[in-house]
């Protein structure tokens, strides 16, 4: 794990690419504590700052192959690179160390980038291939870690792991983008490729970018569509289960096999517990593979008791055998951090706190990589949306027959209506586009919420991302709406005549390529990384994925059961009893209370009109007013909105700062 930067150009001198790779590294320490290094080849000035998990004495980056062609600054973590060692061993390489690095060294310089697909891993990496003066930087499929960069127009490249290493260098423009700042208020994020910054942009998940003589071009290596369009006839992959039983048997088989290569590393690994179905499978599957007395789980609690989950996260730990830590976390203390906190956002987020201190929490008990949850929600039907759409996709077609007259009636009365009602009015205006309605479930502030509260001159600049909202229909809801809309289209061809759509398919590709790539990934990864830890998800193993996205949606989304219960059932003899009969409750801090109490001065302070005016993106009136409703309300639900409005003013003055 690690944090990587570079600064490629045909007319920079290489003291001046090294300047700014050192402000780039020096931004990114926290990334990677352990160790740093940097090469000048010709016009590429690459460099890392490292977190040591594998062979920690011998895995210097940047990596060179012994002929001096080939040349590798690597982030995340290779888990079948013991494999692959053998395969390129037996095919003449040389090995000097046993870490994942030199392993994906080897992989490039002799198979280039035919061996992507077979990377089981989280990763982003920069590969300089001397001779042909060409950079390679990749993405992993999923988007687990972050790739992001800067091209000028006249040919120089630069790249690193954060946008704040990128305007360390000095040699990125820091102006702000209205137009991520409207898609920050919708999403909670700001969608890959765009970025907080007019400069920066964001590699998608499963994209490579390719230079070569000062030109660039970014196509993708994966897409979701290539995946259900061969999952079914891929090699090595078992046809899809022909009932529940089979079913759950290859789920449990895949699995046991994640957490084996999750849990492969030369220092500390532990996991996140909390009292959910998720955490628990995780943390009973690695006490089968390496004994409970060699696995210690971390928590977060709270004094208020109807948030937090303390309870049943140690009876679980007591139920698998396993050391179990708690931490209470308060409103006051939040407050008392919340500078570092804000420090710590590479990116503006409305989410993620949790696993801010879960990460510190962990690592100060010696961790140094923690298996998480994250992803059984967007494989296995957790959230909300996998009910809702069924619906929203049943009555859609019965709202397009109302006359247009009554539609814009119904429509201003949900407008004038309270969150819910709102972003039911926005999914309306839609139509019947089920990839733009799947993707809506996720907004935060509606259209015309967003349209108040941005200040005439942002508003003006982002109009045409604004006014593709706007349309019916609208292709441009979301960044990833093309890409999920062709794997959408791949896995209904692949169905036989008359077979009823499998929405939670759709679902689950939605929330993977939006929500989950977007906030979750990104919040994982930054707050994470503040603290040097590594966190893995391996529910999210990219085998395990392809594999539940090929099954028949009808067996692992049972119609009328439970959420996740072919997860639940699959797991079922490792599992506490009353785990299994306890009703889904999503990990919730209670922002809505600390808003109104300890953090009160920081909104108050943020969202004044001083703050908000030196922003420049927002109207000062519809700010105030928007928090001065949520402070003198009774509308909990809202805490998101109001929150997400003070981080990304905050971020926002911070960087103009």
């Amino acid at each position: 794990m690690c944090g990587i930067a570079g600064f490629v150009s045909l007319r920079h001198p290489a003291s001046t690419r090294e300047a700014a790779l050192a402000r780039m590294l020096a931004a990114q320490r926290q990334r990677g504590p352990d160790d740093e290094g940097s090469i000048t080849q010709g016009p590429a000035t690459l460099g890392m700052r490292r977190l040591a998990v594998f062979d920690p004495a011998n895995g210097h980056q940047p990596m060179i192959s012994p002929d001096g062609r080939h040349h590798l600054v690597f982030n995340g973590a290779i888990y079948n690179f013991r494999p692959l060692r053998s395969a390129y061993a037996q095919r003449g390489w040389v090995f000097r160390t046993g870490c994942d690095t030199e392993v994906l060294l080897a992989a490039l310089a002799l198979d280039g980038v035919a061996v992507l697909p077979g990377l089981r891993g989280m990763f982003a990496f920069a590969w300089w291939d001397a001779r042909e003066k060409t950079l390679l930087l990749v993405r992993d499929a999923l988007g687990i870690k972050p790739l992001l960069y800067h091209i000028d127009p006249v040919g120089p490249l630069l790249f690193a792991s954060e946008s704040r290493a990128l305007l360390a260098s000095r040699h990125v423009p820091g102006e702000l983008d209205p137009a991520a700042a409207d898609d920050f208020l919708r999403w909670q994020s700001v969608p890959a490729p765009r970025t907080l910054h007019a400069g920066v942009r964001s590699l998608r998940p499963g994209e490579q970018l390719r230079w070569h003589d000062g030109r660039s071009e970014v196509s993708a290596w994966w897409t979701p569509a290539a995946c259900l369009a061969t999952a079914r006839r891929r090699p090595g992959l078992p046809p899809p289960a022909a009932s529940a039983a089979e079913l759950q048997s290859q789920l449990r088989a895949r699995l046991e096999d994640s957490i084996q290569a999750h849990i492969a590393a030369d220092v500390p690994v532990g996991a996140f517990l909390s009292g959910g179905l998720d955490s628990a499978i995780i943390t009973a599957l690695m006490a089968r593979q390496v004994g409970p007395d060699r696995v210690q789980t971390f928590s977060i609690g709270f004094e208020e008791n109807a948030f937090s989950e303390t309870a049943e996260a140690a009876a679980t730990a007591r139920h698998l055998g396993v050391a179990h830590h708690t931490h209470i976390l308060t409103g006051a203390a939040v407050a008392g951090d919340l500078d570092n906190i804000l420090a710590t956002l590479d990116q503006p987020t409305g989410d993620g706190l949790n696993t801010y201190y879960a990460a510190r929490f962990a690592r100060a008990g010696g961790i140094t990589v923690a298996l998480s949850g994250l992803g059984a929600d967007e494989l296995f039907g957790g959230y909300p949306a996998f009910r809702r759409l069924p619906t929203l996709a049943r009555w859609l077609p019965r709202w397009a027959l109302i006359p247009a007259p009554l539609q814009r009636t119904l429509l201003g009365l949900l407008d004038a209506r309270g969150t819910a009602a709102r972003k039911l009015a926005d999914t309306l205006r839609l139509g019947d586009d089920l990839t733009d309605v799947a993707l809506a479930q996720r907004q935060v502030f509606s259209t015309r919420e967003i349209s108040r509260l941005l200040a005439p001159a942002a508003s003006s600049q982002a109009s045409s991302n604004l006014l593709g909202y706007l349309r019916p229909g609208s292709r441009l809801l979301h960044p990833a709406a093309p890409e999920i809309r062709a794997a959408w289209e791949a896995a209904l061809s692949s169905l036989p005549p008359s077979t009823p759509a499998p929405l939670a398919l759709l679902a689950s590709l939605a929330e993977t390529r939006g929500y989950m790539a977007d906030v979750l990934l990104r919040d994982a990864d930054e707050f994470s990384m503040r603290h040097s830890l590594e966190l893995r998800v391996p529910f999210l193993d990219l085998p395990l994925v392809e594999w539940a996205w090929a099954q028949n949606p009808s067996l692992l989304h049972p119609a009328g059961a439970a959420p996740k219960s072919v997860l639940a059932a699959a797991c079922a003899d490792l599992l506490p009893p009353a785990l299994l009969n306890r009703q889904k409750r999503g990990f919730t801090l209670p922002f809505a209370r600390w808003l109104r109490g300890p953090l009160r001065p920081f909104m108050e302070d943020t969202l004044g009109s001083a703050s908000v005016g030196r922003c420049g993106l927002f109207d000062p009136y519809a700010a105030g007013k928007l928090w001065r409703a949520y402070r003198d309300g009774s509308d909990d639900r809202a805490w998101s909105c109001v929150w997400s409005l003070a981080v990304l003013i905050h971020l926002a003055n911070r960087r103009m700062s």
